[in-house]
């Protein structure tokens, strides 16, 4: 203070020399943030002077000058020499002036006016503060507001901050201070001037730095928007709600028999048409009603959808006509549905408080992907890109009426994997496109990995018992399955001829295998034995256990050795991989000689391990050798026999299979279905399987792709 000789400086400004009044508004611009600045340059008379500056200055004097006024505007002082003169001075300014120092000051004074809140009472001063102070002068200059957006394309980001800020204010003014039906005439008219597509491309741009904080701001006042359209309550007594539910009806194609069309709601054409509102897709002939959740925002997705593809809608219409009712998507819950999601799924009802933490995330540049969402922006073309992926998973599903809600919950899930999962910079052409291409098998897929995240994390360690307790199941049933292969028995390729077993215990079995080209083996009733023998070819039917003349001891096996894959073996588009017929491919049983192994017990395992201990220094010979002639027979019998063991499978399509089953265990659970429930006539009947008749054996039963 003591620096600055604040009577001079006020005496410079009224000078009459041009020069010198730019150098006084010049330093001026300089101090006038000071409190104390402001007191002393107020009490010496300044504000007049700066007030005639605004109103008759030209060049850089009036742009200091500007930009003094509203740097004074920013402390809350000056208010009362804020007069009507100097509001249209000022919107003169925005739709005229071409320089940008003059307009950055011009929208940042007109931006300060419009978010004061305080009325003025001074008889020389605008009516009232808010976008009311400026409908004077806009009506003198009607291209104002067009003129406002169009900064918005400006190459200064300051020029383009203070444009936005201003339009910030002006929708935030009407929103708060408007009647109902006064604010939508600024919003619709704002966004025929082009705002939303202005705001969406800085939001994506890179000067997104520059422009955070009103960038911010405009998108919680899209949420403030779609807040208010939402809580309207659909009234057929006010009358753009009644024309736009007859909009719908119109453009739906009636047919001419229907009679002269009503507002939605007349007895006598429901006389005429008892499914007049049915046909469309709602759930009554009182349509009102089901607007309940969504309000007028709704209706208005709903009007816009139809409106702007009334071909589209028509051919949807016509085609459902011709199918049961049952079948039918109802196209207007459809709509109401995918506006639920999208409310949801940009957290429209998240509170100020959310906001105002989004601000201070502002700080740190990494943290703008997750903040800043310009999808919300292009709101109906998300709705429309969602009512579509709706009817085509309902085709794709043959859902039916009682299916609605499971086609509600799938695209739900689509909705979240594109949009939330998209990047600020991604184009809303990209994410139609993505939405289009998401094949219904990938959908499904991703829906109950959400639905068991969402378990785990509400019964993490209940869920982490139940699944320890189904994969003990699984493996138990895996065992079952396999011994009961074993139990059926298979015949194995004639390549065993050509595999000794190696001493006394088999060389008549060589003898009698030298010229056979094929062996039958099969486990007995009562686990104990495997019988085997050997034939010169494959008879109509399997042998049965007393023309089987070989049979082995499991209580004198050791080990069973194979040379099969461990892995995955490739896809042939055949239920199971057939091994070549010169293959190697062998499963090898070992043992010991019967004259040193102990006596053997009941159960093949305890002997086996009987055997190990007995006969320790002992050298195992092989005991009998298969030749699977498929990859899944290998995996049967060799993992049946391991089982059969006590030890534990090794091959991929036992624990794969084995993986499965305790995956739909856990997804049964998780959905509580029992196959006794809905949709099986006799309670606790078992499901019909379908007949085998008419197929071949390239055909089979596909276990989830297993």
């Amino acid at each position: 203070m003591d620096e600055i000789d604040v009577a001079g400086l006020v005496e410079r400004l009224g000078s009459d020399e041009d020069a010198v009044r730019k150098m006084a508004a010049f330093k001026l611009q300089s101090n006038i943030g000071d409190p104390s600045f402001v007191d002393a340059f107020i009490s010496e008379g300044g504000l007049p002077k700066l007030r005639f500056l605004t109103l008759k200055a030209t060049g850089n004097t009036l742009a200091y000058s500007l930009t003094s006024l509203s740097r004074l505007l920013d402390v809350d002082k000056g208010w009362d020499h804020l007069n009507e003169d100097v509001v249209e001075r000022v919107v003169e300014l925005v739709v005229t002036h071409p320089l940008v120092n003059i307009l950055r000051g011009a929208m940042a004074i007109l931006g300060a006016i419009v978010a004061h809140q305080h009325s003025s009472t001074g008889p020389d001063q605008p009516s009232a503060f808010g976008f009311r102070a400026l409908k004077p002068a806009i009506a003198i200059y009607p291209q104002f507001l067009e003129m406002l957006v169009s900064r918005l394309s400006s190459a200064d980001h300051a020029l383009c901050a203070n444009a936005l800020q201003l339009i910030n204010a002006l929708m935030r003014d009407a929103t708060s201070n408007s009647g109902e039906t006064e604010w939508p005439k600024l919003i619709k008219k704002l966004q025929e001037l082009g705002v939303i597509k202005a705001v969406y491309t800085l939001m994506r741009s890179t000067a997104l730095q520059d422009l955070a904080h009103p960038l911010l701001e405009f998108q919680a006042l899209t949420k403030v928007l779609l807040r208010k359209w939402r809580d309207i309550t659909v009234d057929l007594h006010k009358p753009e709600h009644r024309r736009a539910l007859k909009g719908i009806h119109l453009a739906s194609n009636p047919e001419k028999s229907s009679g002269s069309l009503d507002d939605g709601e007349d007895s006598k054409d429901k006389k005429h048409n008892p499914e007049k509102w049915r046909r469309l897709g709602f759930e009554t002939e009182t349509p009102s009603w089901e607007f309940e959740e969504t309000g007028y925002l709704g209706m208005m997705d709903l009007t816009d959808y139809v409106r702007k593809h009334e071909d589209m809608f028509q051919r949807l219409l016509l085609e459902q006509s011709n199918s049961p009712p049952r079948t039918r998507c109802p196209v207007a819950r459809a709509s109401l549905a995918v506006t639920s999601i999208l409310y949801d799924l940009f957290e429209v009802d998240k509170s100020d408080l959310d906001d105002a933490k989004s601000y201070r995330a502002l700080e740190t540049r990494s943290s703008y992907d997750k903040i800043f969402k310009p999808l919300i922006l292009q709101w109906s073309r998300l709705h429309l890109a969602g009512l579509q992926a709706f009817f085509r998973l309902w085709k794709a599903t043959g859902a039916e009426r009682e299916d609605f809600l499971k086609l509600v919950d799938l695209v739900r899930v689509l909705l979240e994997a594109v949009i939330a999962g998209a990047k600020r910079e991604k184009n809303i052409q990209e994410v139609e496109d993505e939405m289009q291409e998401y094949d219904l098998e990938r959908l499904r897929q991703l829906q109950m990995e959400l639905f068991e995240l969402t378990y785990e994390d509400t019964w993490g360690q209940h869920l982490r018992q139940v699944r320890d307790e189904l994969s003990h199941e699984a493996l138990q049933f895996m065992k079952e399955q396999r011994i009961r292969c074993l139990l059926q028995g298979a015949w194995f390729s004639g390549n065993s001829a050509q595999t000794t077993d190696g001493d006394q215990v088999n060389q008549q079995d060589q003898k009698n295998t030298s010229v056979s080209s094929f062996r039958y083996v099969k486990l007995s009733n009562n686990r104990r034995f495997l019988h085997y023998a050997d034939f010169d070819y494959k008879g109509d039917q399997d042998p049965g256990l007393d023309s089987l003349q070989e049979k082995l001891d499991l209580g004198l096996v050791s080990s069973v050795a194979s040379n099969i894959s461990t892995t995955t073996p490739p896809s042939t588009g055949s239920s199971s991989s057939t091994v070549q017929p010169q293959s190697t491919t062998k499963i090898t049983i070992h043992g010991y000689h019967p004259s040193s192994s102990p006596k053997h017990t009941r159960n093949p395992s305890k002997s086996t391990t009987a055997s190990k201990t007995t006969n320790n220094r002992k050298q195992e010979t092989p005991l009998l050798v298969l030749h699977p002639s498929t990859h899944s027979q290998a995996s049967e019998w060799l993992d049946g026999l391991l089982m059969l063991l006590g030890q534990q499978p090794l091959t991929s399509e036992t624990k794969k299979l084995t993986q499965l089953v305790s995956d739909y265990g856990l997804k049964i659970r998780l959905l509580n279905v029992r196959f006794d429930e809905q949709g099986i006539e006799g309670e606790g009947q078992v499901p019909e399987v379908p007949s085998r008749e008419g197929l071949d054996e390239e055909y089979w039963y596909d276990m989830g792709g297993a």
